[in-house]
């Protein structure tokens, strides 16, 4: 019986000791990013978190909207939006070029919801047959691919034939508006697409009105948790994790 209240003790000793070690080495990561990332950084931060013990608190919006975010004086510890977005806080001394990290491409497609008959959109001419067929379609007004879209509409020679039937949502997933049925077609990242329940990914643009779009990580000039962001940012972005990346729709870049 002593002997058991001894190793009960030690245990507890142990536990004591070891316990506030590990608080004292976990941190919280503030991060910022696009809705683009949305569907990776779900994959990835619980394998993350449970390896570090560290804990990411992240908050979503188009790029074009973070941006605006930041440049209205908001802050975070880490910042992953389009490549060209990072590059215009770097150079505004927001964020520190040391960091720097691309992390993936991807480009745009198009969504019905699931169990519509699936539309043909393999070629520019093709494509403007569905959308002019289409009785509603949607894309976000303020995000990369949605601005991008919009300009592919006009070169399509259709923009203004379609103007009642688009909705444009500030931002958001609009695979989530296809499925609910409050759009016949939905256009946005191919990342953001991919994996929403009630939604039918159909496939990128065309090659000839296809973009791709570079997202990147930066950390912050004044961050709390500079050294443990960049850690995140090189767990994300290791090779290991290629098949997680392809499978919503990313392809990794170095």
């Amino acid at each position: 019986m002593k002997n058991y209240q001894q190793v009960l003790f030690r245990i507890y000793l142990i536990l004591n000791i070891m316990i506030p070690i590990s608080l004292a080495h976990s941190a919280e990561i503030q991060v910022l990013a696009s809705t683009g990332m949305y569907s990776l950084l779900h994959e990835m931060i619980p394998s993350y978190e449970t390896k570090s013990g560290n804990k990411l608190i992240v908050s979503y919006d188009t790029s074009n909207i973070v941006l605006n975010r930041v440049k209205s004086g908001e802050s975070s510890d880490l910042i992953i939006l389009t490549g060209a977005a990072i590059d215009d806080l770097i150079k505004q001394g927001k964020v520190a070029q040391i960091g720097r990290t691309n992390i993936a491409q991807s480009g745009i497609g198009v969504a019905i919801k699931t169990g519509s008959v699936v539309p043909n959109i393999s070629t520019p001419e093709a494509l403007k047959a569905t959308l002019l067929q289409a009785k509603s379609i949607s894309f976000t007004a303020t995000g990369a691919s949605g601005i991008y879209f919009s300009g592919v509409l006009e070169k399509l020679g259709i923009q203004e034939e379609l103007k009642t039937k688009i909705k444009n949502p500030q931002g958001g997933h609009i695979a989530k508006l296809v499925a609910n049925g409050e759009a016949e077609i939905g256009v946005q990242m191919t990342s953001e697409l991919k994996g929403v329940p009630g939604a039918q990914y159909v496939g990128p643009l065309p090659p000839p009105l296809q973009m791709l779009t570079v997202f990147t990580g930066g950390i912050f000039s004044n961050a709390k948790e500079a050294k443990i962001s960049q850690e995140f940012l090189q767990f994300i972005t290791d090779v290991r994790f290629k098949d997680r990346y392809e499978k919503i729709g990313l392809e990794m870049v170095k």
